[in-house]
Protein backbone atom coordinates (compact mmCIF):
# COMPACT_ATOMS: atom_id res chain seq x y z
CA UNK A 1 0.00 0.00 0.00
CA UNK A 2 0.87 3.59 -0.84
CA UNK A 3 0.19 6.45 1.10
CA UNK A 4 0.25 10.24 1.55
CA UNK A 5 -1.46 13.27 3.37
CA UNK A 6 -2.61 16.14 1.82
CA UNK A 7 -3.51 19.53 3.59
CA UNK A 8 -6.42 20.56 5.01
CA UNK A 9 -6.17 23.39 7.60
CA UNK A 10 -4.94 21.02 10.13
CA UNK A 11 -1.30 19.79 11.68
CA UNK A 12 -1.82 16.76 10.65
CA UNK A 13 -3.47 16.98 7.07
CA UNK A 14 -5.40 14.55 5.89
CA UNK A 15 -4.74 10.26 4.84
CA UNK A 16 -4.84 9.48 1.04
CA UNK A 17 -4.55 6.29 -0.71
CA UNK A 18 -2.20 6.45 -3.14
CA UNK A 19 -2.47 4.27 -6.60
CA UNK A 20 0.86 2.10 -7.76
CA UNK A 21 2.07 4.56 -9.94
CA UNK A 22 1.45 7.17 -7.67
CA UNK A 23 -0.45 8.90 -10.30
CA UNK A 24 -3.79 8.67 -8.53
CA UNK A 25 -4.89 9.39 -4.76
CA UNK A 26 -8.16 9.41 -2.73
CA UNK A 27 -9.23 10.06 0.99
CA UNK A 28 -8.96 7.30 3.02
CA UNK A 29 -12.22 6.24 5.02
CA UNK A 30 -10.66 4.15 6.90
CA UNK A 31 -8.92 6.90 9.01
CA UNK A 32 -8.30 10.72 8.87
CA UNK A 33 -4.75 10.63 9.33
CA UNK A 34 -1.51 8.53 8.99
CA UNK A 35 -1.25 8.85 12.62
CA UNK A 36 -4.35 7.35 13.24
CA UNK A 37 -3.72 4.77 11.05
CA UNK A 38 -0.68 3.73 12.34
CA UNK A 39 -2.33 3.42 16.21
CA UNK A 40 -4.59 0.77 15.17
CA UNK A 41 -2.37 -0.18 12.03
CA UNK A 42 -3.47 -4.61 12.30
CA UNK A 43 -7.06 -3.90 12.58
CA UNK A 44 -7.47 -1.43 9.69
CA UNK A 45 -5.04 -2.69 7.36
CA UNK A 46 -7.62 -5.15 5.94
CA UNK A 47 -9.97 -2.35 4.79
CA UNK A 48 -7.15 -0.08 4.05
CA UNK A 49 -6.19 -2.86 1.67
CA UNK A 50 -9.57 -3.08 -0.06
CA UNK A 51 -9.39 1.53 -0.43
CA UNK A 52 -5.76 0.29 -2.17
CA UNK A 53 -7.58 -2.31 -4.62
CA UNK A 54 -10.09 -0.27 -5.52
CA UNK A 55 -8.39 2.51 -6.32
CA UNK A 56 -6.24 0.21 -8.49
CA UNK A 57 -8.46 -0.74 -10.21
CA UNK A 58 -9.36 2.87 -11.02
CA UNK A 59 -11.00 6.40 -9.80
CA UNK A 60 -9.46 8.65 -7.73
CA UNK A 61 -8.21 12.07 -8.38
CA UNK A 62 -4.94 12.98 -9.97
CA UNK A 63 -2.24 13.24 -7.49
CA UNK A 64 -0.26 15.98 -7.58
CA UNK A 65 3.01 15.22 -5.09
CA UNK A 66 4.09 18.79 -4.76
CA UNK A 67 1.22 19.83 -3.06
CA UNK A 68 1.53 16.91 -0.40
CA UNK A 69 2.86 16.90 3.41
CA UNK A 70 5.35 15.20 4.58
CA UNK A 71 3.37 11.81 5.23
CA UNK A 72 3.74 12.48 8.67
CA UNK A 73 3.45 16.08 8.89
CA UNK A 74 4.47 15.78 12.93
CA UNK A 75 5.37 12.50 15.05
CA UNK A 76 5.70 11.11 18.87
CA UNK A 77 9.35 10.74 17.79
CA UNK A 78 12.26 10.62 15.27
CA UNK A 79 15.38 8.85 16.21
CA UNK A 80 18.08 8.79 13.13
CA UNK A 81 21.05 5.76 13.36
CA UNK A 82 24.43 6.01 11.34
CA UNK A 83 23.71 2.20 9.99
CA UNK A 84 26.46 3.08 6.65
CA UNK A 85 29.89 2.28 8.37
CA UNK A 86 31.81 3.88 5.22
CA UNK A 87 30.14 7.18 6.39
CA UNK A 88 31.36 6.99 9.50
CA UNK A 89 34.97 6.55 9.12
CA UNK A 90 34.59 9.03 6.48
CA UNK A 91 33.03 11.41 8.58
CA UNK A 92 35.98 10.90 11.56
CA UNK A 93 38.80 11.69 8.99
CA UNK A 94 36.02 14.78 8.17
CA UNK A 95 35.86 16.50 11.36
CA UNK A 96 38.74 14.65 13.51
CA UNK A 97 36.06 13.32 16.13
CA UNK A 98 35.89 9.76 16.55
CA UNK A 99 32.68 8.30 17.81
CA UNK A 100 33.19 6.08 20.36
CA UNK A 101 30.69 2.92 19.17
CA UNK A 102 30.14 -0.09 21.46
CA UNK A 103 30.25 -3.06 19.60
CA UNK A 104 27.32 -4.42 18.64
CA UNK A 105 25.62 -1.81 19.05
CA UNK A 106 24.51 1.42 16.29
CA UNK A 107 24.89 4.45 17.08
CA UNK A 108 21.89 6.91 17.41
CA UNK A 109 20.45 10.28 17.72
CA UNK A 110 16.91 11.32 18.73
CA UNK A 111 16.29 14.59 16.98
CA UNK A 112 13.22 17.22 15.88
CA UNK A 113 9.88 15.50 15.51
CA UNK A 114 7.32 18.02 16.06
CA UNK A 115 7.71 19.21 12.26
CA UNK A 116 8.63 17.46 9.10
CA UNK A 117 9.38 19.58 5.77
CA UNK A 118 7.42 18.44 2.74
CA UNK A 119 9.17 17.24 -0.02
CA UNK A 120 8.86 20.09 -2.23
CA UNK A 121 8.64 22.97 0.37
CA UNK A 122 11.50 26.08 0.77
CA UNK A 123 13.87 25.04 3.78
CA UNK A 124 15.28 28.17 5.36
CA UNK A 125 18.50 28.62 7.58
CA UNK A 126 20.28 31.36 9.60
CA UNK A 127 23.21 31.39 7.42
CA UNK A 128 25.20 30.08 4.63
CA UNK A 129 28.29 30.55 7.65
CA UNK A 130 26.98 27.22 9.07
CA UNK A 131 27.86 24.39 6.61
CA UNK A 132 24.19 23.54 4.90
CA UNK A 133 24.15 19.82 3.92
CA UNK A 134 21.96 17.52 2.93
CA UNK A 135 21.68 14.17 4.07
CA UNK A 136 20.07 11.49 1.92
CA UNK A 137 18.40 8.59 4.07
CA UNK A 138 16.24 5.72 3.65
CA UNK A 139 13.49 6.20 6.89
CA UNK A 140 10.88 3.39 8.47
CA UNK A 141 7.48 4.32 10.51
CA UNK A 142 6.13 2.07 13.46
CA UNK A 143 3.47 0.87 15.00
CA UNK A 144 3.23 0.52 18.60
CA UNK A 145 6.60 -0.85 19.70
CA UNK A 146 6.44 -2.86 23.26
CA UNK A 147 9.79 -2.36 25.55
CA UNK A 148 12.39 -5.39 24.99
CA UNK A 149 10.98 -5.98 21.74
CA UNK A 150 13.38 -8.01 19.58
CA UNK A 151 11.63 -9.44 16.70
CA UNK A 152 10.67 -5.63 15.44
CA UNK A 153 10.38 -6.64 11.63
CA UNK A 154 6.46 -7.00 12.19
CA UNK A 155 6.31 -3.46 13.67
CA UNK A 156 7.77 -1.67 10.65
CA UNK A 157 4.61 -0.42 9.18
CA UNK A 158 5.87 1.71 6.34
CA UNK A 159 9.12 3.00 4.44
CA UNK A 160 9.89 6.40 3.87
CA UNK A 161 12.88 8.67 2.27
CA UNK A 162 14.66 11.15 4.08
CA UNK A 163 16.49 14.30 3.64
CA UNK A 164 18.38 14.65 7.29
CA UNK A 165 19.27 18.31 6.96
CA UNK A 166 22.47 19.25 8.64
CA UNK A 167 24.99 21.95 9.65
CA UNK A 168 28.18 20.96 9.45
CA UNK A 169 29.86 23.77 10.97
CA UNK A 170 28.21 23.39 13.88
CA UNK A 171 28.06 19.87 14.41
CA UNK A 172 31.79 19.38 16.10
CA UNK A 173 31.26 21.68 18.83
CA UNK A 174 27.80 20.21 19.55
CA UNK A 175 29.77 17.02 19.70
CA UNK A 176 32.73 17.77 22.32
CA UNK A 177 30.33 18.72 24.66
CA UNK A 178 28.97 15.34 25.12
CA UNK A 179 25.09 16.77 25.23
CA UNK A 180 24.65 15.55 21.51
CA UNK A 181 23.07 17.70 19.05
CA UNK A 182 19.86 20.46 18.71
CA UNK A 183 20.91 23.36 16.47
CA UNK A 184 23.28 21.16 14.17
CA UNK A 185 20.15 19.19 13.16
CA UNK A 186 17.40 21.36 12.46
CA UNK A 187 14.02 19.90 11.03
CA UNK A 188 14.39 16.71 8.50
CA UNK A 189 12.47 16.49 4.95
CA UNK A 190 10.08 13.46 3.75
CA UNK A 191 9.38 12.55 0.50
CA UNK A 192 5.66 12.68 -0.31
CA UNK A 193 5.04 9.07 -0.27
CA UNK A 194 4.77 6.37 2.81
CA UNK A 195 4.60 2.69 1.49
CA UNK A 196 4.48 -0.58 3.22
CA UNK A 197 7.99 -2.66 2.84
CA UNK A 198 5.93 -5.19 0.37
CA UNK A 199 5.60 -2.25 -2.26
CA UNK A 200 9.53 -3.09 -2.61
CA UNK A 201 9.65 -6.81 -3.97
CA UNK A 202 12.63 -8.25 -3.46
CA UNK A 203 14.39 -4.90 -3.02
CA UNK A 204 13.17 -5.01 0.70
CA UNK A 205 15.86 -7.89 1.95
CA UNK A 206 17.14 -8.53 5.93
CA UNK A 207 15.33 -5.10 7.21
CA UNK A 208 16.97 -3.43 4.55
CA UNK A 209 15.94 -0.89 1.01
CA UNK A 210 18.00 -2.66 -2.04
CA UNK A 211 17.77 -0.04 -4.55
CA UNK A 212 20.24 3.11 -4.80
CA UNK A 213 19.01 7.04 -3.30
CA UNK A 214 19.93 9.53 -6.21
CA UNK A 215 20.73 13.03 -5.16
CA UNK A 216 21.80 15.90 -7.26
CA UNK A 217 22.66 19.40 -6.06
CA UNK A 218 22.12 22.28 -8.26
CA UNK A 219 21.45 20.02 -10.75
CA UNK A 220 24.35 17.68 -11.02
CA UNK A 221 24.31 14.35 -9.66
CA UNK A 222 26.21 14.04 -6.19
CA UNK A 223 26.01 10.05 -5.75
CA UNK A 224 23.12 7.23 -6.45
CA UNK A 225 25.04 5.05 -3.42
CA UNK A 226 23.06 1.77 -2.57
CA UNK A 227 20.59 1.36 0.47
CA UNK A 228 21.63 -2.44 1.11
CA UNK A 229 25.26 -1.36 2.68
CA UNK A 230 23.70 -0.82 6.40
CA UNK A 231 25.92 -2.66 9.23
CA UNK A 232 22.41 -2.72 11.07
CA UNK A 233 19.27 -3.48 9.20
CA UNK A 234 16.23 -1.64 10.45
CA UNK A 235 15.24 -4.15 12.47
CA UNK A 236 18.13 -3.74 14.11
CA UNK A 237 17.72 -0.16 14.79
CA UNK A 238 13.77 -0.44 16.19
CA UNK A 239 15.30 -3.18 18.39
CA UNK A 240 18.24 -0.67 19.98
CA UNK A 241 15.49 2.36 20.42
CA UNK A 242 13.22 0.01 22.10
CA UNK A 243 15.94 -1.56 24.16
CA UNK A 244 15.00 0.56 27.58
CA UNK A 245 11.57 2.68 26.07
CA UNK A 246 8.55 1.50 24.35
CA UNK A 247 8.03 3.26 21.40
CA UNK A 248 4.58 4.95 20.15
CA UNK A 249 2.72 4.41 16.89
CA UNK A 250 4.38 6.68 14.74
CA UNK A 251 7.92 7.39 15.65
CA UNK A 252 10.40 7.66 12.71
CA UNK A 253 13.50 6.06 12.46
CA UNK A 254 16.35 6.85 10.11
CA UNK A 255 18.92 5.07 8.77
CA UNK A 256 21.75 6.94 8.76
CA UNK A 257 23.14 8.88 5.43
CA UNK A 258 23.25 6.35 2.49
CA UNK A 259 27.12 5.42 1.88
CA UNK A 260 28.97 3.04 0.60
CA UNK A 261 32.55 1.51 0.43
CA UNK A 262 32.84 2.63 -3.39
CA UNK A 263 31.64 5.68 -2.94
CA UNK A 264 34.67 7.41 -5.37
CA UNK A 265 32.92 5.09 -7.92
CA UNK A 266 28.82 5.75 -7.24
CA UNK A 267 29.32 9.38 -5.65
CA UNK A 268 27.76 10.07 -2.21
CA UNK A 269 24.30 11.43 -0.41
CA UNK A 270 25.74 14.24 1.43
CA UNK A 271 28.13 16.99 0.74
CA UNK A 272 30.19 16.57 3.70
CA UNK A 273 30.91 13.13 2.53
CA UNK A 274 32.37 14.28 -0.52
CA UNK A 275 34.83 16.90 1.08
CA UNK A 276 35.87 14.11 3.37
CA UNK A 277 36.92 12.13 0.17
CA UNK A 278 38.46 15.12 -1.38
CA UNK A 279 40.44 15.98 1.86
CA UNK A 280 41.73 12.32 1.96
CA UNK A 281 42.62 12.15 -2.19
CA UNK A 282 43.89 15.79 -2.92
CA UNK A 283 44.61 17.20 1.20
CA UNK A 284 41.61 20.17 0.92
CA UNK A 285 38.13 19.99 0.28
CA UNK A 286 36.73 21.56 -3.29
CA UNK A 287 32.79 21.07 -2.84
CA UNK A 288 31.21 23.80 -0.91
CA UNK A 289 28.34 23.43 0.97
CA UNK A 290 24.87 24.98 0.03
CA UNK A 291 24.12 28.46 -0.46
CA UNK A 292 20.91 30.04 -0.95
CA UNK A 293 18.87 29.90 -3.94
CA UNK A 294 20.77 26.28 -4.53
CA UNK A 295 17.87 23.77 -5.15
CA UNK A 296 18.26 19.60 -4.40
CA UNK A 297 16.93 16.97 -5.27
CA UNK A 298 16.36 13.16 -4.19
CA UNK A 299 14.70 10.29 -5.83
CA UNK A 300 14.83 6.41 -5.32
CA UNK A 301 12.90 4.32 -8.22
CA UNK A 302 12.18 0.39 -8.23
CA UNK A 303 14.75 -1.59 -10.22
CA UNK A 304 11.71 -1.48 -13.10
CA UNK A 305 12.42 2.65 -13.12
CA UNK A 306 8.84 2.82 -11.23
CA UNK A 307 8.53 5.35 -8.98
CA UNK A 308 8.55 4.88 -5.35
CA UNK A 309 8.50 7.62 -2.45
CA UNK A 310 8.22 10.22 -4.81
CA UNK A 311 10.70 12.81 -4.64
CA UNK A 312 12.15 15.62 -2.80
CA UNK A 313 13.24 19.01 -4.59
CA UNK A 314 13.76 21.83 -2.00
CA UNK A 315 15.17 24.91 -2.25
CA UNK A 316 17.44 26.55 0.45
CA UNK A 317 16.07 30.07 1.60
CA UNK A 318 17.34 32.60 4.29
CA UNK A 319 15.00 32.32 7.45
Amino acid sequence: MRFATLPNGTPDGRLHVVSRDNARCMPSEVAVTLQAALENWDALTPDLEKEYARLNQGGGQAFDMSQALAPLPRAWQWLDGSAFDSHGALMDAAYKVKAEKIPGKPLMYQGVSDRFYAGSEEVPFPTEDDGIDVEGEFGLITTAVPMGTTDTLPHIALLVQINDWSLRKLGPPEMKTGFGWVQTKPACSVAPVALTPDELGDAWRDGRVDLPLTVEIKGEKLGAPQGYDMGFGFDQLVAHAAYSRALPAGTVVGSGTVSNENCREVGSACIAERRAIEMIDTGAPKTPFLEFGDHIRMECRAKDGSPLFGEIAQTVTKA
